[in-house]
């Protein structure tokens, strides 16, 4: 069920954003506590700000109420996937090349299956991370099928 409803949310918002020249980045449906929460995340080429969430969320609202897709009360939310936003697809993960990245993997790589570092380049079935191990720069490839969840990250 919860998946339904984001496929559907996500069928209706990406018309919206795409009009926007925006992305639609991510879709939850979730129960927090007693509530539940129907989340959008847009970003867009120089971000996104309140009044971009503002009109997608207005939008979106509009549609839901249309096709009336989700039983019961939630609460809709538009935001921004923030700082560390989920790389979800390959071409999230090529756009990426060059940034700061932590990437996590279905079975370890060289003993590890948490790699942070800078992605160097990603040729649809390899991404190429280059970490820092005990102050020195490895290179290390990991094989897109075997990634469980990739990220932007904050290098501290």
């Amino acid at each position: 069920m919860s998946q339904r409803i984001k496929d559907i949310a996500a069928q209706l918002a990406e018309p919206i954003v795409t009009r926007m020249n925006l992305e639609l980045v991510d879709v939850e449906y979730k129960k927090e506590g007693k509530n539940w929460f129907l989340r959008v995340f847009i970003d867009g080429e120089n971000g996104v700000d309140i009044l971009d969430c503002e009109k997608v969320s207005e939008a979106l609202s509009a549609k839901l109420d249309e096709s009336d897709p989700i039983p019961g009360a939630y609460y809709l939310e538009v935001s921004s996937p923030g700082a560390e936003r989920p790389l979800k697809t390959a071409k999230d993960i090529a756009r990426s090349i060059g940034k700061y990245v932590y990437v996590t993997t279905y079975e370890p790589i060289d003993g590890e299956k948490a790699f942070e570092g800078t992605l160097q380049d990603f040729d649809g079935t390899i991404l190429t991370v280059e970490v820092k191990v005990k102050g020195r720069a490895k290179t290390v490839e990991i094989p897109y099928e075997k990634v469980a969840k990739a990220r932007l990250a904050i290098q501290f």
